[in-house]
């Protein structure tokens, strides 16, 4: 059974979400502040978290970034900013979906399963290693040159794992963002932008000159770990 923790201040909205999600067998925590959220996150770890931006004490993007700090888990926006800059901010603090209110509960708890599955280890993959880090897919363990512990997000790790499934392939962008987010999202390139650059700042020697996922402007992304000639 899964646990949830939904972190929202408006409570009929809050009771709808409980129900909904008890009666298809998810186990459910809410919280009706910033701070009861990041303490419920913390003191009993859900397997998913969703999210309002609108929250009276904290800024939600605070409260993502904060729970982003220190855990993998998944994370869902659920917001009535409809706003694309705050869509890329909420992303790019560490969330792995934005869904906006008014929604459908259909669409959302679509997006909670594909959460889930992309936060599943993988049952069997290899192991990745570059001198500047080593990826292990099946148990979703990324580490530096020194054997330091990178944390990435449940998303780019399925970022990466499409990669590597074509490694030293171009990969055009409506697959990786099919594959990724879902069919509705083939068009929304900026995800891609957002969540490379983080890859990239975790895990590339110099994120501004990237060796190891390349951009092929207009195109797509491919990992490419051969070593480098000469």
């Amino acid at each position: 059974m899964s646990k949830v923790l939904i972190i929202d201040d408006d409570e009929p909205l809050l009771r709808a979400l409980r129900l909904n999600f008890a009666a298809r067998g998810y186990q459910v925590q809410t919280a009706g502040s910033g701070a009861a959220g990041l303490a419920a996150a913390a003191h009993h770890p859900p397997d998913l978290v969703i999210v309002d931006l609108g929250l009276p004490d904290l800024d939600g993007l605070d409260v993502v970034a904060g729970i982003r700090g220190y855990s993998g888990v998944p994370i869902i926006v659920l917001s009535a900013r409809h706003s694309g800059p705050t869509k890329v901010q909420a992303l790019d603090a560490g969330a792995d979906d934005y869904v906006t209110k008014p929604f459908g509960m259909d669409e959302l708890l679509a997006r909670m399963r594909a959460a889930l599955r992309r936060a599943a280890p993988a049952p069997s993959a290899p192991v990745i290693a570059t001198p500047a880090f080593t990826l292990d897919l099946s148990t979703k363990q990324a580490t530096g040159p020194d054997g330091t512990l990178i944390r990435l997000t449940p998303t780019e790790w399925h970022l990466v794992e499409v990669l590597a499934r074509h490694e030293g392939k171009l990969v055009e962008h409506k697959r990786l963002l099919r594959e990724v987010w879902g069919p509705q999202y083939e068009t929304e390139t900026n995800y891609l932008r957002v969540h490379f650059a983080n890859l990239r700042r975790k895990l590339e020697p110099d994120p501004s000159r990237p060796r190891y996922f390349v951009t092929e402007p207009g195109i797509g992304y491919r990992m490419d770990v051969t070593p480098a000639a000469g």
